[in-house]
């Protein structure tokens, strides 16, 4: 509460707040922490309650804040999508449990508890067990419909399971991105110098809003179904029996164990304290529990706000914080040549690890949080895989205190830095002399998601660099147990057991190899395209941009970046270089069923699929010797399309393409 409360004061908070729900749900980078954010909010609220005749219609307490999308069509929810209040310790929680006891009239209220997921809230429809829509939160009364981009998701059923399913259905749903994936997508826009995503939540929410329903497939977004708005069947009368309920229907939910029935403050507390231990196990991130009245029929008579149900309520984790000093900040250098800064901290014990590092990630960055040597600050370990600097004590600065600049020559080999217009990162373009670049580089070559050379890690590659046995990938494979024996730490058998693992990557899979070079904008996905129309070594060193451009999946920006790799002769070198040394990728396998309808057919997918999502049907016709583009011509076979087909499918009539439905499609397989 602030100390002078003045209507200009007043005014200023709900344009903050306004400010931050903004940059939260509309651009997905939040500028403050949730905790901070809920802070402002009550802040807001005590100064509503002593001043009702302040309140404006735009203030946060009386309205949703808008996530919608001026790109995706506005589609009205059956039932408003409410926001839930927010408590944070045990005197709240028994004002919430003595609440429902008064508005119930009653001395007990069994309440369901589950986790309360950090990612994006949306609203499933099915109708006679097939999917309908898919719509976000939006403003509570409306939101986009996003139904292409959610049927990217794998464990989305399109149509429901089981015996007894109901004529309609009207599922919440939380869409949230793995953490395993945010923090593999994270390393890799770092190391090309696009912007991090703050954290897994704004990750899934970003994505879900891309317009290439590609895109989003490859962010390998996923989902937990929780709440039940219709059920024509009316199968459930309790939230406990959500989950198994869903569950029978295909749904993914929470498991048995990560729900209970409670009915006091102090069994709030205890299944709390159980799940915030197991927080740091789960493969998504939770900032607390959920707490709803257990009777589904009673919520009814207990209504909601403008705002949120009378009947749930939040209980929200402390974040995992920490305080600590910067006692410097050093410049790592990246594979790609991106100059990422990090914070050198005094040692603090955090969330189960001892933190003596935190990344900074760029120069705007810095300048936007004021970060210098010196600073005490709060440190928060999140979705990163190194914590991050959130808040600096501004009191506890040092008199002679000065802001910190990004070099203006790179640490590693002395060049001239450079930071084009438009991006966030500061890059050594000394690509082929610079030793840290390269070190990473091959790093990266040597990794598990590439050639998965076993027992070469960062270490290893170093003392190579440094010894001169290998300054590029092909100088591995000519590496014998010898040069390794007078390496510091080598002794027979640990050099032979090298040796080994890197005969053993000879016969790697090709779009490991593709993947190895570390081609920009080149991810898994990308690699198993090229890797799957190239087929060889010799063929993938000849592709053409407009070739690559017609892969499906594979937009202008990925093809420029591979034509530009393979327009210098030391690439093509070092690839003729490896296949002499007995590299020789795995190609993979072609359907030679000559029989089958699709046989050396190119097809074009357009439009909703109702039983696949696009890559999916792709897969199919490529098993069947199919080949599979992006863009219709005279040389399209088929047009495979759905509902909402567009473009795609008035060429195709205008070239006489042969025109394939589902059913169709269904029944040629």
């Amino acid at each position: 509460m602030v100390k002078e409360e003045t209507y200009e004061k007043y005014t200023e908070l709900v344009e903050a707040l306004r400010h931050h729900d903004f940059k939260y749900y509309i651009e997905a980078k939040p500028e403050i922490s949730d905790y901070e954010y809920d802070v402002l909010y009550k802040e807001l609220e005590e100064i509503e309650k002593g001043h009702p005749q302040w309140i404006l219609p735009s203030s946060p307490t009386q309205v949703i804040s808008d996530s919608t999308h001026s790109t995706f069509k506005r589609k009205a929810h059956s039932a408003p999508m409410l926001s839930l209040a927010n408590t944070y310790n045990r005197e709240e929680l028994c004002d919430f449990v003595d609440r429902l006891h008064k508005l119930l009239e009653t001395k007990t209220a069994p309440i369901c508890a589950e986790l309360k997921m950090d990612g994006l809230a949306i609203s499933l429809r099915y109708e006679n067990g097939v999917l309908v829509h898919g719509i976000t939160r939006g403003d509570g009364k409306k939101g986009d419909d996003i139904t292409q981009n959610i049927k990217t998701i794998k464990s989305l059923p399109y149509k429901l399971k089981g015996k007894n399913i109901p004529e309609v259905l009207e599922v919440r749903a939380e869409v949230f991105m793995p953490l395993q994936v945010f923090q593999e997508l994270n390393r890799v826009k770092e190391e090309s110098g696009e912007e991090i995503w703050a954290n897994p939540r704004n990750a899934a929410a970003g994505s879900l809003k891309l317009l290439d329903s590609k895109e989003v497939y490859r962010r390998k977004l996923d989902f937990i179904a929780f709440g039940i708005i219709e059920d024509s069947s009316r199968q459930v009368k309790y939230q406990h029996e959500v989950p198994a309920y869903l569950k029978g229907l295909g749904f993914p939910t929470f498991s048995e164990d990560q729900i209970a029935v409670v009915e006091t403050a102090e069994q709030i507390l205890e299944y709390a304290a159980k799940i915030e231990k197991q927080r740091s196990e789960m493969r998504f991130e939770i900032d607390g529990i959920v707490l709803k009245l257990d009777s589904i029929d009673k919520r009814k008579a207990l209504g909601t706000t403008a705002k949120v149900p009378r009947w749930a309520v939040a209980y929200k984790f402390a974040a995992e914080k920490a305080t600590t000093t910067i006692e410097s900040i050093t410049v790592q250098v990246g594979r790609t040549g991106v100059l990422t800064p990090v914070a050198e901290l005094a040692p603090v014990f955090l969330a189960g690890s001892t933190i003596a590092r935190a990344t900074l990630h760029n120069m705007d960055e810095i300048r936007r949080k004021d970060i210098r040597i010196g600073d005490t600050v709060w440190i928060e370990k999140g979705g990163d895989v190194i914590p991050k600097v959130t808040l600096v004590d501004f009191e506890k600065r040092p008199k002679n205190s000065t802001p910190w600049n990004m070099p203006l020559e790179c640490p590693s080999c002395g060049e001239r830095v450079v930071r084009e217009e438009g991006e966030v990162a500061t890059r050594c373009i000394n690509h082929k002399e610079c030793t840290a670049q390269n070190i990473k580089k091959l790093i990266f070559f040597a990794s598990k998601p590439a050639m998965d050379i076993e027992n070469l890690g960062d270490k290893v590659v170093e003392k190579l660099v440094d010894s001169g046995l290998v300054q590029k990938f092909s100088d591995i494979y000519k590496l014998t147990s010898d040069d390794l024996l007078t390496l510091e730490g080598f002794k027979e058998k640990s050099a032979d057991n090298l040796i080994d693992a890197i005969e053993k990557s000879k016969d790697i899979e090709f779009y490991r190899l593709i993947l190895a070079l570390g081609i920009k904008f080149v991810g898994k996905g990308t690699a198993e395209v090229i890797a799957a129309h190239a087929k060889t070594l010799e063929a993938f060193m000849n592709l053409s941009e407009l070739e690559i451009v017609d892969l499906d999946g594979v937009g202008e920006k990925v093809a420029h970046s591979v034509i530009d790799y393979l327009a210098h002769p030391t690439h093509i070198q070092e690839l003729k270089d490896l296949e002499q040394l007995g590299v020789k990728p795995i190609v993979p396998k072609v359907a030679t069923n000559s029989d089958h309808p699709f046989f050396g057919k190119t097809f074009v997918l357009t439009g909703s699929l109702e039983g696949y999502t696009r890559t999916e049907a792709g897969s199919l016709i490529k098993e069947r010797g199919g080949k599979v583009s992006s863009s219709v011509s005279a040389k399209t076979d088929f047009l495979l399309y759905g509902e909402e087909a567009g473009s795609k499918l008035k060429k195709a009539q205008k070239l006489g393409v042969a025109l394939m439905t589902e059913e169709e499609f269904n029944k040629s397989l």
